[in-house]
């Protein structure tokens, strides 16, 4: 029986791109290599048809959090200051990250059910700044949450301020304006929304914001990645076969129709989901308006635990996610991420009827 994986990442892998993984072995100092690597970040420009003259895409071996530490400690100049807006565990691990490297931050801490507050991000801007950036994680799933751009970016433009985006569990299937949300820089990686697998993460960055950032990191120095990237080098020895994985899951990507068919299918996926577990007597954390199409939040039915829960449908070929902190007691996460359809929705729903039996 194969494993469907409904945690947010890493995903069910397509057939196509898992015999991907099955390409020669290659150099990473042979044209070859370099062909790849022009190849994905072509691509993982095009995800957001973006405008090679203003933005770069900057891969590196490592997770989805590996890339926000690289824009993180590249991107915020030595004497600037990076507002934190903070409603889940990722947008604490930002602000572990700006301590780490001793970058002056203050952190807007809303609570992990609450979506940021435009008014309280405005007041935190005018009475704390100056800054120079706020960094905000666009899809949290500690909840599921899908915290809206389009305001932030509006009052960080209006004072002239940048958006640092962790976009990991997002990118490829949410919409992210590149051009209004006045954005220096989006994190993400290969493993998630693109369906490509663990090792291979980037940053997509605008060209000026590279220039006028500030190397503290050696490994995570998005400047040099990005400066040997586009001479057709590389300064380590990347994860080859994830790159290669990453093209092939791109080459799919756009061949099923790109970022609004993605959110389309992972948006149908996702109802099903609820709508099904709903008629079940098990509510959703969130409404879907206020949610992400890509994971969304189940309340744990009276009197059972996760584990048992999890240990269940793992055993029925399905796992669950649980909760994160002290909301492990209270909810379980479910995403749509990767080669998931309506039938294996049928037969997860199907596995719920038999445990409430």
């Amino acid at each position: 029986m194969k494993t469907l994986l409904l945690n947010p990442g890493p995903v069910t892998l397509t057939a196509r791109v898992r015999q991907s993984l099955l390409q020669p072995d290659l150099c990473h100092r042979e044209s070859e290599f370099y062909d790849l690597q022009d190849e994905a970040r072509g691509r993982l420009l095009n995800v957001y048809r973006l405008d090679p003259r203003r933005w770069s895409a900057v891969l590196m071996t490592a997770s989805g959090t590996g890339a926000v530490e690289s824009m993180i400690a590249s991107l915020v100049p030595r004497q600037g200051r990076l507002l934190i807006v903070q409603n889940g565990v990722y947008g604490e691990r930002i602000a572990a990250m700006a301590k780490q490297y001793g970058i002056e931050h203050v952190p807007l801490v809303h609570d992990w059910m609450a979506a940021p507050d435009p008014a309280a991000i405005a007041r935190c801007l005018d009475t704390d700044g100056p800054f120079t950036h706020v960094a905000i994680v666009h899809h949290e799933t500690t909840t599921g949450r899908l915290n809206g751009l389009r305001e932030i970016g509006a009052l960080c433009g209006s004072r002239g301020v940048r958006l640092l985006i962790d976009a990991v569990s997002s990118f490829g299937a949410e919409a992210i304006d590149f051009d209004e949300a006045h954005i220096d820089a989006v994190a993400a990686t290969a493993n998630k929304c693109l369906h490509g697998v663990p090792g291979a993460s980037f940053v997509i960055a605008a060209r000026e914001a590279i220039e006028r950032g500030t190397s503290r990191a050696y490994y995570f120095d998005l400047a040099r990645l990005a400066r040997m990237q586009a001479a057709r080098n590389t300064p380590f020895t990347p994860s080859v076969h994830a790159y290669y994985a990453l093209v092939e899951a791109l080459r799919e990507f756009e061949d099923e129709g790109g970022v609004r068919a993605r959110h389309a299918r992972y948006a149908a996926l996702a109802e099903q989901v609820r709508s099904g577990l709903a008629s079940r007597g098990i509510a959703s954390v969130l409404p879907p308006e206020q949610s992400s199409v890509v994971l969304r939040s189940y309340d744990l039915p009276p009197g059972v635990a996760y584990e048992p829960l999890h240990d269940a449908l793992k055993a029925r070929g399905f796992v669950i996610y649980a909760g994160q902190g002290d909301l492990s007691k209270q909810l379980f996460r479910i995403s749509t991420m990767g080669d998931i359809h309506a039938p294996d929705i049928d037969r997860l729903l199907l596995a719920f009827d038999e445990l409430m039996r």
